[in-house]
């Protein structure tokens, strides 16, 4: 295996600001760690057009029918995992949408593989296994942007014609020069040396929210604000859905209950049903021509 300088990558600086950061009180460290957990927003916003590039790419896929995977190892294999199990409960999409893929797999979410995340052939496999194609987009996330799983999964990406996304934390990175897309807010040295799951984890989480929330308001999946194809799979959600049903058209409680209760509980039909005065069959039509988007299948009626 060739020798790895860490001395060249950002995440693997020493903080000068934290030295001495076993010998403070107890509030004095965490206003240390506050103080550089402050720098995270600021070093994402100077990624927001390449950030608003890949949820282009991204949104162009879902409408394809194609799925966003993202693969990493360690703490950035789980932001992916994280990130994509929100997204069924959030927008109404099929598990398979959004996807996580973690070195080592599933034992690997909860419990360290070392080894796992040196080996470029392991994501090969790891993603001819969910039959991945030129139809979806991959996104590596490596806070190093070294890591030769991710590596060798854009490497196989690319040769299928696929869109590639990377997440690093370190500018100028192989991940970087390998992905089509280049996503690299740099957070400096962490507070605890090498810990990238301090700040680094945070920008990368902060990045992968804007990703699965951006593409997903881009194909219809929210109106305004509200989150309109949310599954009412237990008693908070069914509550939130009567709260968005009249948060969006203004009716009451019992008549935002009587038309879920019409729908399934589909909220997005319920909304539109009221706004428009239409029946169920005729609003559920008007929608799908309109892709599942309540403001344009709103104009089409009042055209």
């Amino acid at each position: 295996m060739a020798n790895i300088n860490l001395d060249k990558l950002v995440t693997e600086g020493r903080n000068p600001n934290t030295l001495n950061i076993d010998s403070v009180s107890t509030i004095e460290m965490v206003r240390m760690i506050n103080e550089e957990d402050k720098k995270v927003a600021l070093a994402v916003e100077k990624e927001l057009e390449n950030i608003a590039k890949a949820i282009d790419e991204i949104s162009k896929a879902f409408e394809k029918g194609g799925r966003l995977i993202y693969v990493g190892a360690g703490t950035s294999g789980r932001l992916g995992i994280l990130d994509a199990s929100e997204c069924p409960p959030t927008f109404g999409v099929d598990e398979s949408m959004v996807q996580g893929i973690i070195a080592g797999g599933t034992e690997a979410i909860f419990r360290a593989k070392e080894g796992a995340e040196d080996n470029k052939e392991l994501c090969v496999n790891d993603l001819k296994g969910i039959d991945f194609s030129r139809n979806d987009v991959l996104v590596g996330i490596a806070a190093s942007g070294r890591t030769p799983y991710v590596i060798g999964g854009l490497e196989y990406a690319k040769k299928l014609g696929s869109v590639t996304i990377g997440v690093t934390c370190n500018p100028d990175s192989e991940i970087s020069k390998i992905a089509d897309i280049s996503i690299a807010p740099v957070v400096g040295p962490e507070v605890i040396t090498g810990s990238t799951r301090l700040k680094a984890g945070t920008a990368q989480k902060m990045v992968l929210n804007m990703l699965t929330t951006g593409s997903m308001i881009k194909i219809g999946k929210v109106y305004t604000n509200l989150m309109v194809d949310v599954k009412t799979s237990n008693e908070k959600l069914i509550e939130r859905a009567k709260r968005i049903v009249t948060q969006a058209t203004g009716v009451t409680k019992e008549e935002a209950e009587k038309i879920l209760n019409e729908t399934n509980y589909n909220v997005k039909l319920s909304i539109f049903m009221i706004m428009s005065g239409l029946k169920r069959e005729e609003a559920a039509k008007i929608l799908y021509e309109n892709k599942g988007f309540i403001s344009k299948a709103l104009k089409a009626i009042n055209k």
